[in-house]
């Protein structure tokens, strides 16, 4: 009987925009009790890049962010396309925002950006990139800057880089043995 419950019995979507809906589950948690309705943010599925540009600096783009109001340092991502693979909307994003062309990607993982409130997956990926395309012309309101590890660590211990989700993808890359950002120690206090 445990493979059989919980159910989701109903599920009704309010589609608010291209980029977001409220999904309402009502969720069935064993047999003879009433559904509880659950809640949930339905957006596309995008990606989150940590790439390396030839001479080994990380690119990291700054854009203002409405939700929270400020302007934010994060890595080069996007949202997937309809019909769009995840690798192929990686390429595009990294070349639309940064101006490098994918060389070589590897696929770090795939996860849930917030498994209590968003209904969505994150895919990350490890890139190394070519040289910067001669004719770029950054995005309207991207600022694009090239860091290295410790200049990263910098700005996430600052707090001027917040992206958590962009965080988790460097974690992957440090695990896979992509990236070394400094420090690896544990500190106990």
């Amino acid at each position: 009987m445990a493979d059989d419950w919980p159910k989701i019995v109903a599920r009704r979507t309010t589609r608010l925009s291209p980029w977001m809906s409220v999904v309402e589950r009502d969720v069935e948690f064993v047999p003879d009790r009433a559904p509880e309705t659950y809640f949930a943010v339905g957006q596309p599925d995008y990606v989150s890049i940590m790439a390396v540009v030839p001479d080994g600096r990380i690119p990291i783009v700054r854009q203002f962010r409405p939700a929270l109001e400020q302007f934010t340092w994060e890595l080069p991502a996007g949202t997937i396309d309809d019909g769009e693979d995840a690798a192929e909307t990686c390429q595009r994003e990294l070349l639309e925002e940064t101006g490098y062309p994918a060389i070589k990607i590897r696929t770090l993982g795939v996860s849930a950006p917030c498994s209590g409130r968003l209904s969505n997956r994150i895919h990350s990926f490890f890139v190394e990139t070519g040289e910067r395309a001669a004719s770029f012309q950054p995005e309207t309101g991207i600022e694009v800057k090239l860091v290295t590890p410790s200049e990263l660590a910098v700005l996430i211990m600052s707090g001027e880089f917040v992206a958590q989700l962009h965080m988790g993808t460097m974690m992957q890359a440090t695990l896979y043995g992509l990236i070394d950002l400094p420090s690896g120690r544990i500190s106990r206090t």
